[in-house]
């Protein structure tokens, strides 16, 4: 994986760069969510396995959460089914839910465990529902032209608890976990949750150092197409405000905020199309994506 025209001095300089990096990280919790063309594309999908094996190996506890929006809608698109969706949330009946528990919980979870362990790492894949790690209910969306009016989208979830013994006692053996975003009822039903509301709720609950969320934009932009590499929660919500932010990002920055207003130190919505983008946001000072503080 060794880059070409590098030098050993260059490598050398590199890895003296990392050195502050982990020794402040060491021993502290990193939430990955994983998504988009990081999941779809080899190259980086090799990159992705082996940053997080690196971080695992000098010390710093990941946990991975996953999505699946490609491989699920390739699914449904087989079965004659075409995904809908609301507010940047999948709307999920019953046959829906059957596909997308089949492939997170089956494909796409095994194939990020193998990708990580080939790569030298231990990972063990979960789904929300083993040990009742994640309770959820069904979730309700306010409509946006009456908020009093409730939209009904099926099977999608609303966390309600996370039991964090599961997480903890995997990553204190030196395992990954490797999360699929599906919870579980009071009754037993099945929920489908949006992955990274998930990454955001367990990086709160074991108040991580960081959530990183790969995206396939260059991070949080700006009404010209910028990129707003330091951002506060009070910047965010100006730009939920004013329509800056919508559709499929809203998940995303709702459970960013949440995270960074409940104890995690800070949030990390990067560009999953760059090699190594995991290594590069950690252990450099050049950053490949937006930085929201929790202050």
């Amino acid at each position: 994986m060794s880059a070409p025209n590098i030098t050993p001095q260059q490598e050398a300089g590199i890895l003296a760069e990392a050195l502050p990096y982990i020794q402040r990280f060491h021993g502290k919790t990193i939430v990955v969510k994983y998504g988009g063309n990081a999941m779809t594309d080899e190259k980086l999908k090799q990159c992705f396995a082996h940053d997080v094996v690196m971080l695992k190996l000098v010390g710093m506890n990941v946990i991975v959460v996953h999505g699946g929006g490609p491989q699920i809608e390739n699914l449904l698109g087989r079965v004659g089914k075409k995904g809908e969706f609301i507010q940047g949330m999948r709307v999920t009946d019953a046959e829906t839910m059957e596909v997308v528990e089949m492939v997170l919980g089956g494909q796409v979870n095994k194939d990020v465990v193998n990708l990580i362990n080939q790569a030298g790492g231990k990972a063990v894949g979960l789904t929300g529902k083993d040990g009742h790690m994640i309770r959820a209910k069904k979730l309700m969306i306010a409509s946006k032209d009456k908020p009093e009016d409730l939209i009904d989208i099926g099977q999608v979830g609303d966390i309600v608890s996370i039991d964090p013994a599961l997480i903890s006692l995997l990553g204190s053996q030196a395992f990954i976990p490797v999360i699929a975003p599906i919870g579980v009822g009071a009754e037993g039903e099945t929920y489908n949750i949006n992955a990274d509301v998930v990454a955001g709720k367990i990086a709160e609950v074991l108040k991580a150092e960081k959530l990183v969320l790969l995206t396939n934009t260059p991070g949080v932009l700006d009404k010209a197409g910028n990129l707003l590499t330091g951002i506060t929660p009070k910047d965010i919500d100006g730009m939920v405000d004013d329509g800056t932010l919508s559709g499929g990002m809203l998940p995303k920055i709702g459970s960013a905020l949440d995270a960074a207003r409940s104890g995690v130190k800070s949030v990390h919505i990067i560009d999953g199309r760059v090699e190594h983008a995991l290594l590069l946001e950690i252990l450099t000072d050049e950053g490949v994506g937006t930085l929201i503080k929790s202050k």
